[in-house]
């Protein structure tokens, strides 16, 4: 079995002084990949990280404290590839590609529209161009985990008051239609909502109106397999309890070995 882990832990370093290294020693996954660690790899002590039997691999933006991914592996991954070519995405170290034997995993932080009309245009280019890329890569890597923080709610079980939210990015007609896309004609599977295809639970809660107490959240971050990948997949979950972050741990196994 193999379990991974994908985490949007809003910067590495605050997460890391909220117990992020303790939990993780704990957890034990196979593979972790974090989103938004807005921070260099020169900026973190990764001691305890080696310890655990991790190798690390990491994308860092060009600009300072924003964004990037980093991925943390018990395997070295036979390939590593920062980016996807196009120099708007990778410039703000969105797509960390590993590969593992014959299946390929990439850690994927998408953009946000919620700062403006601006962003939100970056956004929706940026989800067309990624549909492309993957369907290529598809073609010779046909066995893909692609994680990450998607920043969209697919339907409207996936967050906690649909009706309020129809205008609000990550909850747009086009975002959501573009989703549906991705897992259907996409030929892509949703892990959680497979594994539980009734259950509301979330991802990511505001900071604002005590949202996570309440649980008045979304369901914004994903493992979606293809190929075998899919037939393997023995269990998924949010990992609600687990704080560090505005964002959750999502975890899945599955019989890759």
């Amino acid at each position: 079995m193999t379990s991974i882990i994908s985490y949007n832990v809003n910067g590495i370093r605050a997460a890391i002084k909220k117990g992020f290294y303790e939990w993780l020693a704990q957890a034990n996954p196979d593979i972790i990949c974090l989103q938004e660690t807005k921070a260099l790899l020169s900026d973190v002590d990764t001691t305890p990280l080696e310890a655990l039997g991790y190798h690390l691999n990491w994308f860092s933006a060009e600009k300072k404290g924003y964004s990037g991914v980093a991925t943390f592996s018990k395997q070295k991954p036979d390939t590593v590839v920062e980016g996807c070519g196009i120099e708007a995405y990778d410039r703000e170290g969105r797509i960390l590609r590993t590969d593992f034997g014959d299946y390929t995993l990439l850690n994927c932080y998408f953009p946000s529209g919620t700062s403006g009309d601006e962003r939100q245009a970056f956004k929706m280019t940026f989800l067309e161009d990624f549909f492309d890329w993957a369907t290529e890569l598809k073609r010779t890597r046909p066995n893909l985990i692609i994680l990450g923080d998607y920043n969209i709610a697919h339907k409207e079980i996936d967050i906690h008051d649909p009706k309020g939210n129809k205008k609000s990015s990550g909850f747009l007609p086009e975002e959501r239609a573009w989703m549906t896309k991705w897992l259907e004609e996409g030929g892509f599977t949703d892990a959680f909502r497979t594994v539980h295809p009734e259950l509301q639970q979330y991802s990511w809660w505001s900071a604002r109106f005590n949202s996570r107490a309440n649980n008045k959240g979304w369901r914004i971050d994903y493992q979606c397999v293809t190929g075998k990948i899919a037939e393997s997949l023995k269990g998924a979950m949010q990992l609600n309890d687990v704080v560090h972050s505005d964002h959750c741990p999502v975890w899945a196994e599955y019989a890759l070995d």
